[in-house]
């Protein structure tokens, strides 16, 4: 098939008018959407949808045998929040009835409306909706709202039998004859995610750490906020045979294996990629107000989780410190410089290929935090903190607890780190600590209010913070006592970790060079 750009027309079929289908469908989608992983807005009913696009991806031919129809939608879901809804990416298949083996996809029969009777369900279980996905991929263009691109120097084969992934929270994935995979992304806003837009950088500046992406899909409603695309799905390619670098890990900790030299090669990976991302993307400074509003942001959170968290509260006093050190640090003259980065790294964004090759994957950040933040500019070690952090969460799930291993990692990552980027982020030690820190704190946060006995984890880490800042203030009054000739002073490298689950939400095509916004 060539892979010349082509125009995708609609179907000649009447398309369900909005207003009736969307009506016949909601008392189905108010109880089966807040069932779903991917649904944010869990804990409060939902009220009503709003339409904000709609498109036939293939038509409901009749008949209660016939093949399945394809509905692409985006709804928002109104909820009792004072503002507007999550907007969320459906497709809806259509059969009047459904075989044995699509039931747990079921969502119900509409009681009226275009597809009264039939049986609607969600299409991503079904082979046929999504081998039709593949091929409208494959065909750069337009079809109703929605907006096909691809990179026009990959082979897309026919062919490739479609299955679903089941372990993904905050998206879906379907993988193609292990060629290929696409990340569809549930909640949606407009602009351009990170997760298509930076890997689309990386592959223009050549870096193969970050698989590149194949193909795209965006939907430009005419209700769309300012006219940007809300971007709904990444095919890339499928790294058959890799490791999750958290699954790999554990079973390295399990047979008491070593892990430095793999932390170490994962320090060089990480370290290519922010030196491409710093080489394609604007930078600036982090000067004296810049790191002082950070801190503040840091302590602020940290103030806002102990309130939350009792356990948290005795060490209040000393992990402020440390972000006081970082606004002082400011003020002395330091700076630091500030880029893209990946924004929510850890082992389970890693994947290891069997000859011992690191890929970085999940470029979103974290899906819960708004678009415009996750497209700031970061010191580097802010990556390098949740690394760091994700060694101790490993080391931390082990049973004995292995702090021994945890820090070897964290020391072999930042030599292997400094072997790519010239610097050894210890060396940054006022900022990452504070990253560290702030990072143990939002773990501290979310681990009390979604997995209590996973609260231990990051509260040991907190109190190794505390004793450390303890043990530098102490160090800091007997220097002004006696003072002794400055030493350089190197961040201490030990236990921390964060959740192996995935995030799931991406970017425009071909962002090129903008003007980069400071956190």
């Amino acid at each position: 098939m060539s892979d010349a750009p082509r125009t995708l027309v609609p179907s000649p079929s009447p398309v369900p008018d909005p207003g009736e289908l969307l009506a016949s469908l909601d008392p189905l989608l108010r109880g089966w959407l807040p069932r779903q992983r991917w649904f944010a807005g869990k804990g409060r009913p939902v009220t009503g949808f709003t339409l904000v696009s709609l498109t036939e991806l293939l038509p409901w031919r009749g008949g209660r045998g016939g093949g399945p129809g394809l509905l692409h939608l985006l709804v928002r879901a109104d909820q009792d929040t004072g503002g507007p809804g999550d907007c969320y990416q459906l497709l809806l298949g259509v059969r009047g009835e459904l075989p044995p083996h699509l039931a747990p996809a079921r969502i119900g029969r509409p009681e009226a409306g275009p597809f009264a009777g039939l049986v609607v369900y969600e299409a991503l279980q079904d082979p046929r909706p999504a081998e039709l996905l593949l091929e409208r991929m494959r065909l750069p263009g337009r079809l109703g709202d929605l907006r096909f691109g691809r990179d026009a120097e990959t082979t897309i084969p026919t062919g490739l039998t479609p299955r679903p992934l089941g372990s993904e929270q905050s998206n879906s994935s379907l993988v193609y004859g292990d060629a290929f995979i696409l990340k569809l992304f549930r909640r949606v806003v407009p602009g351009a995610n990170p997760d298509l837009e930076l890997p689309l950088v990386l592959a223009r500046q050549g870096c193969a750490r970050v698989p590149a992406p194949v193909a795209w899909m965006q939907a430009e409603p005419e209700s769309g906020a300012g006219g940007e695309p809300y971007v709904l799905g990444v095919l890339q390619p499928f790294l058959e045979g890799s490791d999750d670098g958290w699954e790999l890990a554990l079973r390295r900790l399990a047979a008491g294996e070593d892990f430095t030299a793999d932390a170490r090669a994962l320090g060089r990976a990480t370290a290519e990629v922010h030196t491409a991302l710093a080489a394609a993307l604007p930078a600036a400074a982090l000067g004296p107000g810049q790191l002082a509003a950070l801190a503040e942001d840091m302590t602020r959170r940290l103030e806002e989780a102990a309130a939350a968290v009792p356990e948290l509260q005795p060490y209040v006093p000393r992990l402020r410190g440390a972000f006081a050190r970082l606004a002082a640090a400011g003020r002395e003259g330091r700076t630091w410089t500030a880029q893209r980065v990946h924004g929510d790294l850890h082992l389970g964004q890693c994947l290891r290929s069997a000859d011992g090759y690191w890929s970085l994957i999940d470029f979103e950040g974290e899906p819960a935090r708004p678009l415009a933040e996750r497209r700031l500019a970061f010191p580097p070690v802010r990556d390098v903190a949740g690394m760091l952090r994700s060694f101790d969460y490993a080391a931390r799930s082990h049973e004995p607890w292995a702090p021994e291993w945890a820090t070897a990692c964290r020391a072999a990552y930042c030599e292997g780190y400094a072997q790519i980027a010239g610097h050894d982020p210890r060396e940054d030690a006022d900022l990452l600590t504070a990253y560290e820190t702030d990072k143990a704190v939002y773990e501290v946060l979310y681990e009390a209010r979604h997995r209590p006995d996973w609260l231990p984890v990051p509260l040991a880490a907190i109190a190794r913070l505390a004793g450390d800042a303890q043990a530098r203030e102490a160090r800091d009054a007997r220097e002004a006592r006696d003072p002794e000739p400055a030493r350089p002073e190197s961040a201490h490298v030990a236990p921390a970790r964060q959740s192996p689950v995935r995030g799931g939400s991406r970017g425009e095509p071909g962002a090129g060079r903008r003007s980069t916004k400071l956190l």
